[in-house]
């Protein structure tokens, strides 16, 4: 047992005696360095206190770092089945890939998923198929109740993704791409940077709890600000975000040290100094005075639409929300719901996993809870969480969203790889890194083509599969019209799986619902605590 802990070392060191008696010949100097090096390291690993298998086995013992190191890797391109999610599949990866680069994504000799395994999902055609619709068409209106003339979104939009988790370079290349593909880029809170505005395409302005681009010295929301940034005609449409899918509830920071002077600029912030995202707005502090900032900030827009985003958390307080707009008369024209099921950016490992209500139950929560309360007809909704293929957009559709938007289906048609260390700066193509050096490797106009070849054959493949359902455009897409099975032998129509509330009915009490019920009643629109 002795030698085989410590042959590695015996050898370097019994090597290095006697290359000693061989160092006038010069083959013997570099066999006598490596021999030298690796007794040394040995010498070393056998007396450091930290690390037990190093003592136990010098040298050796280093290798299991090593391929530690690289397990991801090894994983990923050799090991990873198809369709083992982690979190995208390379199955979808490789479909977002192959759409980006304008190749084919037909696939020969039938499809690799098991169609009886419990969960699998899919549309149910028509006899009838309809004709095949023009993709460009798959537009609906947001706003437009307050002045200025609505916006007309597409269907499929980028998430928002803030310029400092982004390079430069990535967020040129996808507003370049959203310009070319008349989509919409969302900034994420970071605001708008100067990148954002290189080539013009419409932006969604996010504006979080640190009231970025739009903040006084002290972090206060600073109105005249605001009213400057958003009377830009590239800006479409204002965004409150309450929280995220990636870690609801938390705040962030951005230390100092990466407070370049452009972020400073971009976020109002001081260079060198921490850049802090609370957990929490200042600017309001109930569901009333939530909507009362979201009218203050469309007039000081002029009429712009303007809306929240949300990952759901306690329905309650979502309730409350609602309970304020009908007590209030002021709606958001729109709301985005963020799913649980991660985002972009880093965040602690229990945010990730444990946190948060995913998309569809917090999509189909938010549908239910507007039309209950007879009011979805004047707010449009909106849905993120890993959107990559056009069957999801159809998914998510059909559970009452009117658009959606994807942050890392537009990172791999930037060329992203999932190496997954989106928050060391070490990006290997230079999506999410600020090091200069790596984020030249992503070229803007190749890229930007590319996002733009991915939303158009996204679209284009979205139009097909309706049309085999008999529809002519994705909102008609219903609950009835997709299936889910839940057994061996039994598949159910989402329609027959999920709850859906009639109109007004959370008003009117007509229903008695084990969950929607109990949880209106709760609700306060003049507090997000519970009624007591």
């Amino acid at each position: 047992m002795f030698f085989t802990r410590f042959t590695a070392l015996g050898i370097s060191l019994v090597s290095v005696i006697l290359f000693c008696f061989y160092l006038p010949a010069a083959w013997a100097v570099p066999l006598f360095m490596a021999s030298a090096v690796l007794s040394v390291l040995g010498l070393y690993d056998l007396a450091q206190p930290l690390h037990s298998v190093r003592r136990n086995y010098p040298i050796i013992g280093r290798l299991r770092w090593f391929f530690e190191e690289i397990r991801p890797e090894i994983r990923q391109y050799l090991i990873e089945g198809d369709n083992e999610k982690a979190p995208f599949s390379r199955a979808q990866r490789s479909l977002v890939y192959a759409r980006a680069k304008d190749e084919s994504s037909d696939r020969a000799f039938g499809t690799l998923i098991d169609v009886y395994q419990n969960g699998y999902e899919f549309i149910a055609h028509s006899m009838r198929p309809a004709p095949v619709a023009d993709p460009a068409t798959f537009r609906i209106p947001i706003g437009g109740s307050a002045g200025a003339p609505p916006y007309m979104a597409s269907i499929f939009n980028i998430s928002a993704m803030s310029f400092g988790s982004l390079s430069a370079n990535a967020v040129r290349a996808l507003n370049r791409g959203a310009l070319l593909g008349g989509f919409a880029h969302d900034t994420g809170e970071g605001s708008i940077s100067p990148y954002h505005r290189e080539y013009g395409g419409d932006l969604v302005w996010e504006i979080g709890s640190g009231y970025f681009g739009c903040r006084t010295a002290d972090g206060r929301f600073d109105p005249v600000r605001f009213a400057e940034q958003a009377s830009d005609p590239q800006v479409k449409m204002i965004e409150i975000k309450l929280s995220q899918g990636a870690k609801p509830g938390h705040g962030g920071i951005l230390p100092g040290e990466k407070v370049t002077p452009e972020i400073s600029a971009t976020r109002g912030v001081p260079v060198g100094e921490d850049c802090i995202s609370p957990a929490r707005h200042r600017e309001f502090s109930t569901p009333i005075e939530l909507m009362q900032f979201l009218s203050e900030l469309r007039r000081l827009s002029k009429g712009k639409p303007v809306g929240v985003k949300l990952c759901v958390g306690q329905p309650w307080e979502f309730m409350g929300m609602v309970k304020a707009m009908r007590e209030t008369g002021i709606y958001p024209d729109f709301i985005v719901v963020d799913g649980a099921e991660g985002g972009t950016g880093a965040s602690p490992v229990e945010f990730a996993d444990n946190l948060g209500m995913p998309m569809r139950e917090g999509l189909l929560f938010v549908h239910n809870t507007l039309v209950g309360a007879g009011i979805r007809g004047r707010i449009k909704v909106g849905a993120a969480g890993k959107i990559v293929s056009a069957f999801d957009i159809a998914a998510v559709l059909a559970l009452g969203a009117d658009w959606t938007n994807a942050g890392r289906g537009f990172m791999f048609a930037l060329g992203c790889i999932q190496s997954l260390s989106c928050h060391t700066n070490r990006c290997p193509v230079g999506v999410a890194t600020q090091d200069p050096m790596r984020q030249r490797a992503l070229v803007v106009p190749d890229k930007a083509e590319r996002v733009h070849s991915f939303h158009r054959n996204t679209m284009k493949a979205l139009a097909e599969m309706i049309a085999a359902a008999g529809l002519d455009h994705p909102s008609q897409l219903g609950p009835h019209h997709l299936v889910r099975r839940v057994s061996l032998t039994e598949i159910r129509l989402f329609s027959q799986l999920h709850i859906f509330l009639e109109e007004g009915e959370l008003l009117t009490g007509s229903h008695d619902r084990d969950f929607y019920s109990p949880a209106w009643n709760l609700a306060r629109a003049d507090s997000f605590e519970l009624v007591k």
